[in-house]
């Protein structure tokens, strides 16, 4: 599923966007999604034992450990998650290795995030049964949260559920700079991929449209059961140039480049706008729908960008509640 891993580059400012006066999305539209009971029965399975094996790894070795440590002790015994991951993104004891002694400060400063991984456990149940309660139809595969080579942040998939890596999703204190925050925002968003239709998901060739309303989904179905998106650092820069900015969207949302709208992030110049113009545009939609729940339903579900736009009452500017 190429397009619904978020890929962080250490050091480098990445990707993100949300609506400059969003509020809740739970509060902001009357029906059931404003206060659904929490499904009692659904127990989603959110791991973080491959993190505390990590760091007992790494104390023993005083900050230092070898490939063949990190390999023999860490990945070898973790979890189906941690090996998915290793598998799929070249997380090994030697790529560890070399990510730990080129930036040291990476792996240090991320034991500070493992305090909060109990209570971010405790949330993301929460919210998790929160989308089942919304949509009957969710599949619940594992979170599994574990330490990598510095990148990605997360990746998502049906089947594997969603790995998160903790030493980057600590370093991007950009999105938001409570940490507990930015862990469960950030892992309700990835959960919605795993809803989504393959056959939108998997294209290889995605339009500016196309990648946008798959992000601005994750972005609001996330917001409506953690209570706020994922990446929170557009509000302000984006408030009162909404018609400017999704004027130029317009014009632009057929093209398969996608480098004026998404990865387009420096320090100096924030980017990555698709998401936070696909959030509007999926938030309009759901706003117009008569039955809340229907609607969430066709969000997720949606396999004609097109055809969802079309229905959505979006235009540039358009002002949400």
């Amino acid at each position: 599923m190429k397009w619904i891993i978020i890929r962080v580059v250490v050091g480098a400012l990445a990707c993100a966007a949300v609506s400059g006066a969003a509020q809740s999305a739970n509060s902001a539209a009357p029906g059931p999604a404003a206060g659904p009971v929490i499904h009692p029965v659904i127990q989603p399975v959110i791991e973080i034992d491959d993190v505390a094996r990590f760091y007992k790894v790494y104390a023993a070795a005083g900050g230092h450990p070898t490939a063949d440590q990190l390999q023999q002790d860490y990945i070898d015994p973790g979890s189906d998650g941690l090996h998915h991951l290793a598998k799929v993104r070249n997380v090994s004891g030697t790529t560890i290795a070399k990510t730990l002694a080129e930036h040291p400060e990476i792996y240090s400063d991320a034991k500070r995030c493992m305090a909060v991984l109990p209570d971010v456990r405790e949330r993301v149940e929460v919210a998790l049964r929160k989308l089942g309660s919304l949509y009957p139809e969710a599949r619940f595969p594992p979170v599994t949260i574990v330490v990598g080579r510095g990148k990605p942040v997360a990746i998502g998939g049906p089947t594997s559920g969603i790995q998160v890596g903790l030493e980057a999703l600590c370093a991007t204190d950009w999105l938001n700079p409570n940490v507990e925050e930015r862990f469960v925002h950030v892992i309700a968003h990835e959960y919605t991929h795993v809803q989504q239709s393959p056959a939108l998901t998997n294209n290889e060739h995605p339009t500016v449209l196309d990648l946008s309303l798959i992000e601005g989904a994750a972005e609001f179905t996330g917001e409506l059961i953690s209570g706020d998106v994922a990446y929170s650092n557009f509000r302000g820069s984006t408030t009162g140039r909404e018609k400017e900015i999704e004027t130029i969207f317009v014009s632009d949302e057929d093209k398969t480049d996608l480098s004026n709208w998404f990865q387009n992030s420096t320090r100096e110049k924030p980017g990555d706008l698709g998401y936070w113009v696909g959030y509007r545009i999926v938030k309009s939609y759901y706003q117009h729908g008569d039955d809340k729940r229907r609607a969430l339903r066709e969000i997720l579900e949606m396999t004609d960008p097109k055809e969802f736009l079309a229905k959505s009452g979006w235009y540039p500017g358009i002002q949400l509640q």
